[in-house]
């Protein structure tokens, strides 16, 4: 069986600044422009039954504006009435209505238990669209960059379920067979599962072919679905096609359909079952006690027990028991045992080397437990007693301090289980490599090259690192390829954080809370006027700005994207455009 790489993710050190000295807040005023949207957005609020933080993740804090990334400064979003509707930005002084480019066939006020619509752009000339309610449509356009009044049209739309959202797809093209591959996320209920939330989180890989000799349309030739237990914070399919990557707190695992299912959930529940011990064992700083239950009827005579310096067997009825070398050496002329009236078999094992403590009684074996007893848990607590306490503190000038939470941070505080990254197969349909993140949060992706992955930024101390993924190289398959100073810190005490975005250039980087607020920061950019550092008396030649953007309204904010000059945020009836100055 094949193990996945356990990998790492190597920082570029000259991408740091260890000098960072913080953003320098600027008042200076950034020109906003205000649309009001001729129909409300397709807002799609959480059901009773949708109540776990799963659903909140994935449709609560839905991104519902969409950008372009193969042309810039053109975003999208659906409204209420199932338009798609697009603006444009060519010149911030002279903006226009958002314009209707597709109106969805089907009325969605009518289905109850429909999720948001979701749209992605596969490639400049393509495509995908969920209406939410289980249906996906695929759809060539015009080059959308060069025409102002391009051309949608259908070339696929079939229903393939359960309510889902697009989470990324591609375009391919092989020879003469065009492809297109889709990830499609669903959270469904799981009627087995009776501790957790009763969900579970589906992601489906679709792919659609056109052969151009043989078909006269799209259809599905593949169909693999991964499951796990929380929404995936990224998931991106390659270029290539030849396999995805993950990030989630929660591991992923391919699964089988149909009747291969039914086997996998029995296998499942098999591992699920708890193994009775084999033996059970105790020890002292002088000697060993070992445990087991024999067969009804076994005597005295079906028994055979050897002792070695650091061997043991039993032979039980002709058959072998138990066999093993020993965590360390014994003394087999003291070593006895004895079989008790239930039909219990006692070791009794004396220590060479009186007081070590064994971590277990034959090495490599898992069929035995450990009992400890009640004085040697009490000993323990005794000599860990310094680091915790019932009293906060309560004398920090003693010889081993406890740990005072106070000196901790809410940013120091990070989520009990730790994200991993998985890189899986397309082919064996298995994990490749792995990345375990550990403190090193998921902050958001942003696309900077459109023909490429999207990239994933995660905190690095108090920095935010961006990644890009190369799946073609297997040796360094993730590269750190810029720095935002100290935003892992600066985010944290932002509580009311709803959308994080950067430029695709790096310039700046930029969060918007749930209402109103919007906060700018922008990469060190040199002065135009002399500075000095006081304390440490040199002359500061960059300066990295924070600036504040309040919105003229009280509907709370559904849509955030950034590009390298402007930022577009979007409520529920006005789209609004911020612009970003270029500082020479």
């Amino acid at each position: 069986m094949e193990v996945a790489a356990n990998c790492s993710l190597r920082v570029k050190r000259p991408l740091l600044d260890p000098r960072f000295e913080g953003y320098k807040l600027s008042l200076e005023p950034l020109p906003c422009y205000q649309l009001e949207l001729d129909a409300a957005v397709a807002e799609v609020k959480l059901r009773d039954d949708q109540y776990t933080l799963e659903h909140m993740h994935a449709f609560g804090m839905y991104n519902y504006l969409h950008c372009d990334s193969w042309h810039q400064d053109s975003v999208y979003y659906i409204d209420n009435l199932g338009r798609i509707m697009n603006l444009k930005v060519m010149l911030d002084t002279a903006l226009g209505k958002p314009r209707e480019v597709f109106r969805l066939p089907a009325d969605l006020t009518v289905y109850d238990s429909r999720l948001c619509a979701s749209i992605h752009f596969t490639s400049s000339t393509w495509v995908t669209l969920s209406d939410g309610t289980g249906r996906l449509y695929l759809i060539a356009t015009d080059e959308r960059g060069n025409n102002t009044s391009e051309k949608w049209e259908i070339m696929f739309n079939e229903e393939l379920g359960s309510p889902f959202i697009i989470i990324h797809s591609i375009s391919l093209l092989k020879d003469e067979e065009h492809s297109i591959a889709t990830l499609l996320l669903r959270i469904e209920k799981e009627e087995l599962d009776m501790k957790g939330s009763g969900f579970y989180v589906s992601l489906e890989w679709i792919t659609l072919s056109f052969f151009t000799q043989y078909n006269k349309k799209y259809e599905i030739i593949k169909r693999d679905v991964l499951r796990g237990k929380s929404v995936p914070h990224y998931a991106a399919l390659e270029p290539s096609g030849n396999g995805l990557m993950i990030v989630s707190y929660k591991s992923f695992q391919f699964v089988q359909t149909g009747q291969d299912l039914e086997e996998n959930k029995d296998e499942n529940m098999s591992e699920k079952i708890k193994v009775e011990p084999l033996y059970y064992w105790q020890q002292t700083e002088d000697d060993l006690t070992v445990t087991t239950q024999l067969p009804e009827g076994t005597s005295k005579e079906d028994i055979q027990v050897q002792f070695l310096p650091d061997h043991m067997s039993i032979v039980l009825k002709g058959q072998l028991f138990l066999e093993g070398k020993l965590y360390s050496s014994i003394d087999r002329e003291s070593s006895t045992y004895i079989i008790k009236e239930n039909n219990g078999l006692e070791i009794s094992l004396i220590k060479k080397n009186e007081g070590q403590t064994w971590p277990e009684l034959i090495v490599g074996d898992k069929q035995g437990e450990f009992i400890r007893d009640s004085a040697q848990c009490a000993a323990i607590a005794e000599r860990l007693m310094h680091l915790t306490s019932e009293e906060l503190n309560p004398n920090p000038d003693k010889e081993k301090p406890p740990c005072n939470a106070q000196e901790l941070e809410e940013c120091d505080i990070f989520f009990e289980e730790s994200s991993s990254l998985c890189r899986f197969d397309g082919n064996t349909l298995k994990t490749t490599h792995v990345v375990n993140l550990g403190s090193n949060e998921y902050l958001f992706s942003v696309v900077v090259d459109p023909k490429e992955m999207p990239c994933f930024c995660l905190r690095h101390d108090v920095d935010a690192l961006l990644w890009q993924p190369h799946s073609s190289k297997q040796d360094d398959m993730w590269e750190h390829i810029a720095t935002f100073n100290a935003l892992g810190y600066v985010q944290a005490s932002k509580r009311d954080k709803k959308f994080f975005a950067c430029a695709p250039n790096y310039s700046y980087s930029a969060l918007c809370e749930c209402l109103r607020r919007v906060f700018i920061y922008r990469q060190p950019t040199p002065m135009s006027t002399v500075l000095y550092n006081r304390k440490e008396g040199r002359q500061v030649g960059q300066v990295a700005k924070q600036q504040v953007a309040s919105l003229e309204t009280s509907d709370p904010i559904l849509g955030f994207q950034a590009t390298n000059e402007r930022l577009f945020v979007l409520t529920t009836k006005n789209l609004f455009l911020i612009k970003i100055n270029t500082e020479n």
